[in-house]
């Protein structure tokens, strides 16, 4: 077995503490990563909170992992010791689906296997980049380019890929008027990535304070969205909107901006429903959809564009013995864009 620590939560009311357990030893096909960074996601805290009704414990989560290449099994032919690479949402799939032959394995029909959290394949609970290290298929690693802040690509494995996929498959790009709702760590992703796509995009926001940021970003307009006047003066304008928000939120007024056929992409997740006028589809032949990370080849397609223009997640980076207090931050909204753990901090006292 592969020794690993890292922090764990042992229950739904405990808060992440020092953990000490075993990874399976490597298959022929498996990488060995020395984790170096690795992202804080919402979704970390609602499966460490079990909000989604599921967790298993005890829990490391994590799933926007940076770190180098330690061993490979014998037939992995991608890697080799001292590489970059990152592991994200997923760490396996069954392979042979229509999904998964198509490269979209994050639909896999009998189900991926989370990073964390899951019974993969081998029987044993996977634990996510909360830790020292990581063992996956190497279909399921990824290259990351030296060019890059290693600590601002974590985030790309989740937040990056979660954005751009939806982009590409509805293929924004020059000529497009692209809105997008929310911006936090998945936003200013999705406005990162429109922006070098060639769109004209306009940031939704509640915050006027927001405003300036939102333009460094790459926004060509601000649209404060909790005024009804000025959102009005949107309507019938957009080619395509992407809402990236996960707390529960009216989405009709943003309906109404879109043109005759252009595509409403939801890929924040709320804990309630929405209520849809289906007026607003129905008239202008409307649609609504939702997307989830990507797949494999699509989330390397992204790294390797992102090291083409210089593109990373706007973080704060922190020490594992802060993960507490992050998690409470998240939850208020108090973080730019991204909090990323340092995994040199794991050895400190």
């Amino acid at each position: 077995m592969t020794q690993s620590h890292g922090w764990a939560a042992q229950n739904v009311a405990a808060p992440l503490a020092p953990f000490r357990f075993s990874r399976r030893d490597l298959h022929e096909l498996d990488v060995l990563v020395d984790i170096q960074f690795c992202g804080v996601c919402h979704s970390d805290i609602h499966a460490v909170r079990n909000e989604w009704g599921n967790a298993v414990y005890p829990m490391v989560p994590g799933h926007e992992i940076v770190g180098r290449v330690k061993s490979v099994g014998s037939a992995v032919r991608r890697f080799k010791a001292g590489d970059l690479v990152g592991v994200g949402v997923i760490v396996d799939s069954c392979g042979s689906c229509s999904s998964c032959k198509s490269g979209e394995e994050q639909y896999c029909e009998v189900g991926g296997t989370l990073t964390y959290g899951v019974r993969d394949r081998y029987g044993d609970l996977t634990q996510g980049g909360y830790a020292n290290n990581i063992i996956a298929p190497e279909h399921f690693v990824h290259a990351i380019s030296p060019k890059l802040n290693p600590a601002g690509v974590a985030p790309l494995l989740c937040a990056g890929i979660t954005t751009y996929s939806p982009l590409r498959h509805w293929q924004v790009g020059p000529n497009n008027k692209v809105g997008v709702v929310g911006l936090g760590g998945l936003g200013h992703m999705a406005l990162k990535f429109a922006h070098a796509f060639g769109a004209h995009v306009v940031q939704f926001t509640t915050s006027e304070s927001k405003i300036e940021d939102a333009k460094r970003l790459g926004a060509d307009d601000v649209v404060i969205s909790k005024d009804p006047t000025a959102m009005k003066k949107q309507a019938a304008s957009f080619d395509f909107i992407i809402d990236t928000v996960s707390a529960p939120h009216d989405i009709n007024p943003y309906l109404e901006a879109l043109k005759r056929d252009a595509t409403y992409c939801q890929v924040g997740l709320p804990d309630k429903p929405p209520v849809i006028d289906p007026g607003h589809l129905l008239f202008k032949r409307r649609s609504w959809s939702g997307s989830i990370i990507g797949g494999m080849a699509e989330t390397q397609q992204m790294l390797d564009f992102c090291a083409e223009k210089n593109i990373v997640a706007d973080v704060e980076v922190i020490p594992i013995q802060k993960i507490n207090e992050a998690f409470d931050r998240v939850v208020k909204a108090d973080v730019k864009y991204r909090f990323v753990i340092d995994m040199a901090s794991l050895d400190r006292g």
